[in-house]
This record gives structure tokens, C-alpha cells and sequence, in this order.
């Protein structure tokens, strides 16, 4: 294989997750279109949501090797090159960001579903 064809990556994650493939992609585009909307309304990052959020991601970049593990013919101990352990490197951090993005995400819309609307952005701009 001399060219990287994206139809062919999306033929190798089709057979390897199946309908579960699909159900990923759209969580990560809804979990993304929803991080920007929340973003635009409160002007800015919440600091204290994102440190939750990046700590939780933790779990999630873990859970992401578990997922890899489940859907590939090869274990963590069948990893020898640093090929192997640069994509194992790779998925955790994926699983990260994206769970971490997501976690925020949710928190945020949590929070802003039980504020009544005039407080929506009151926190941001309190004096000091």
C-alpha cells in the first residue's frame, strides 16, 4: 500500500468496531458541535470544570486501550516495536482529549440546564 486512502481506513474500523464505529462518530461530532455552542455561550473555559473534566479524561484514555485491546487480534503484550507503543500512546491520548471534551461537555450543559436563563453567564462576570 503506497497511498493512504481514507476509504480503505474506514473499510479496516468497520470491520474492526461495526455498527459501533458509527455510534463513536457521532457522539465525537455532537459531543464537539455541542462543546463549541457551550463555548460561545459562556465566553470562555470554566477552569475548575476543565480540571474535573481532565482528570476524569484519565479513565477514559484507559478505557480507550480497552476498547483497542477488544477489537484488535494483539494484546499489550504482543507490542515490541516503538511503533507499537507510539499507537498505544496514540489511542490513550485520543481517549483522553476526546473524553475529557465530552465530560466537560456535559458538566456544562448540567449546569446551564439547571441556572435560570438571566444567570447564564453571572459567574463570569462577577468583580473581584
Amino acid at each position: 500500500m503506497k497511498e493512504l486512502d481514507p476509504f480503505i481506513l474506514l473499510a479496516v474500523f468497520q470491520e474492526m468496531l461495526g455498527p459501533l464505529l458509527w455510534i463513536l462518530l457521532a457522539v465525537a461530532v455532537l459531543g464537539l458541535a455541542a462543546f463549541a455552542v457551550l463555548l460561545v455561550r459562556e465566553k470562555g473555559l470554566v477552569s475548575r470544570r476543565l480540571v474535573r473534566s481532565e482528570a476524569l479524561g484519565v479513565i477514559g484514555g484507559a478505557l480507550a486501550l480497552v476498547l483497542m485491546a477488544k477489537v484488535s487480534s494483539s494484546g499489550f503484550t504482543d507490542a515490541a516495536g516503538p511503533a507499537d507503543w507510539f499507537l498505544i500512546a496514540l489511542v490513550f491520548g485520543a481517549g483522553l482529549v476526546g473524553s475529557t471534551i465530552l465530560i466537560y461537555t456535559v458538566a456544562g450543559w448540567w449546569v446551564a440546564c439547571r441556572r435560570p436563563a438571566g444567570a447564564a453567564t453571572a459567574h463570569m462576570t462577577r468583580k473581584a
